[in-house]
């Protein structure tokens, strides 16, 4: 096709429908985030194993992101194109996350603690369903004049999730909801994580059903003459693009090996807080590994009040950082966010007041939000437009993998090197985010004057 119709405006509030789902997606992602350390835990983990858990999240980012992504790119149905993958995600995320928390209920078929494994399992795959055909669904459907305010209120509703999901077991505890087991009835999880799970997986499947109820997409038709392709030439040629693969690997721009050793970085540090932080703190300010007590079940709770605290810094660091980019330089921004993540971890270490902790949460929101922007922006700079999806499918392997690499050794390093004192772990991550600053001046982000 020579000519590409424009696509239309869409009103605010149809864009805002776009990405409402992804408020509930990022609702449960926080949940899961925030609590299923604690919950492995009371059914049996060892605090030490717990990475090997959650090797499950960047597993099947690596298996499942790419495969979704390619498949949603030729459905088309009478849902849509998108929708019955974003759909179908949700459900099964839904499900796990009502059954969860009660996972010794079902002793009787599994043991609890492979129970829980299995849906934390199923929780990652389903939520990696949902996240790149959400990601695509703006792109597909707003035109080039407001694609910047599309992905502005999906970052807006991303991070409202992340901060009401975070912070709901504390909120339900402050509102009477038992927040101890009770362990004399063989009950290993607490109420207010137990309905935190259950709220945040109504919430999830009920947005993603507003989303899928009030957005149509355009069918294949209309879609081609928006984007100017031709669907049918593109299926026929989807084998050669697998042959090429690894020709495209080996011929990856310079650039996205100097990303690499940022997002190394950048991704075991954040994997090592998420995991780690509830025992941490449990750990260096209740003073408890007693994993069933109230008092470490309150640590838990403190610790979604951190995540939903960087949430929020993220948020208006993200509203920040166009400005700040322009008064300096991209480079400048994202090196000295990392740097504010890094102290703020390694502070925590001579933190002993549960408030104070939210401090530092302001410096780690400032790395989370560069890290998920800046790459990217990078990257698709130096790109050659023919093999951006394709490059940009390649590097979700500098994400996936370092956190590999935190699952299968964030124990052993624990034990070798802090005597299993977790809180370690989150003084070794912010040591990580400042070399990874570092590592960013090593970075060209300069376009080339030549492309392939």
């Amino acid at each position: 096709m020579s000519n590409k119709t424009p696509k239309p405006d869409l009103s605010f509030w149809q864009i805002w429908n776009l990405s409402f789902g992804f408020l509930g997606v990022q609702f449960g992602f926080a949940l899961q985030n925030g609590n299923v350390s604690r919950i492995l835990q009371a059914l049996g983990a060892d605090v030490h194993h717990l990475g090997y858990f959650w090797l499950a999240a960047p597993i099947a980012g690596i298996i499942i992101q790419p495969i979704i992504g390619g498949a949603s790119d030729f459905t088309w149905n009478r849902l849509g194109r998108r929708i019955p993958y974003i759909v179908g995600g949700a459900i099964m995320a839904t499900l796990a996350m009502f059954l969860m928390p009660n996972s010794e209920v079902f002793v009787a078929f599994l043991p609890p603690m492979i129970f829980g494994a299995i849906m934390l399992l199923i929780m990652d795959a389903s939520f990696n369903i949902t996240f790149q055909p959400f990601r695509a669904l703006v792109g597909d459907m707003v035109n080039d004049k407001q694609r910047d305010l599309g992905y502005s209120v999906q970052s807006f509703l991303i991070n409202t999730g992340a901060v009401i999901g975070s912070a709901l077991p504390f909120i339900l505890t402050a509102w009477g909801v038992s927040n101890e087991p009770d362990t004399a009835a063989g009950q290993k999880v607490a109420d207010s994580t137990v309905w935190s799970f259950y709220i945040g997986g109504a919430t999830l499947i009920l947005t993603v059903i507003w989303t899928a109820m009030r957005t149509k997409e355009y069918p294949p038709k209309e879609y081609a003459e928006y984007n100017n392709v031709d669907l049918e030439a593109k299926s026929q040629n989807g084998d050669k693009t697998h042959i090429n693969i690894i020709d495209t690997l080996l011929g990856s721009p310079k650039v996205m090996i100097q990303l690499a050793a940022v997002q190394l970085c950048s991704w075991v540090a954040l994997y090592f807080m998420w995991v780690y932080s509830t025992p941490a703190i449990a750990q260096h300010i209740w003073d408890t590994t007693d994993t069933t007590s109230k008092a470490y079940n309150e640590a838990g709770d403190w610790v979604g009040i951190m995540f939903a605290a960087y949430s929020l810094a993220a948020a208006l660091f993200s509203i920040a950082m166009p400005i700040l980019i322009k008064t300096l330089n991209r480079k400048a921004v994202y090196s000295g966010a990392l740097i504010c993540g890094g102290i703020g971890l390694v502070s925590i270490s001579y933190i002993h007041d549960q408030y104070m902790l939210l401090i530092p949460m302001i410096g780690v929101g400032m790395a989370w939000a560069a890290i998920l922007a800046m790459p990217f922006s990078i990257l698709a700079e130096n790109l050659p437009a023919e093999k951006m999806g394709l490059y940009m499918g390649i590097f979700n392997v500098t994400i996936a993998g370092p956190q590999i690499f935190a699952g299968l050794f964030g124990g052993s390093i624990a034990t070798s090197f802090f005597d299993g004192n977790t809180v370690g772990l989150l003084t070794f991550a912010g040591v990580l985010l400042i070399i990874g600053s570092f590592c960013v001046g090593l970075v060209s982000d300069k376009k080339p004057s030549t492309e392939e």
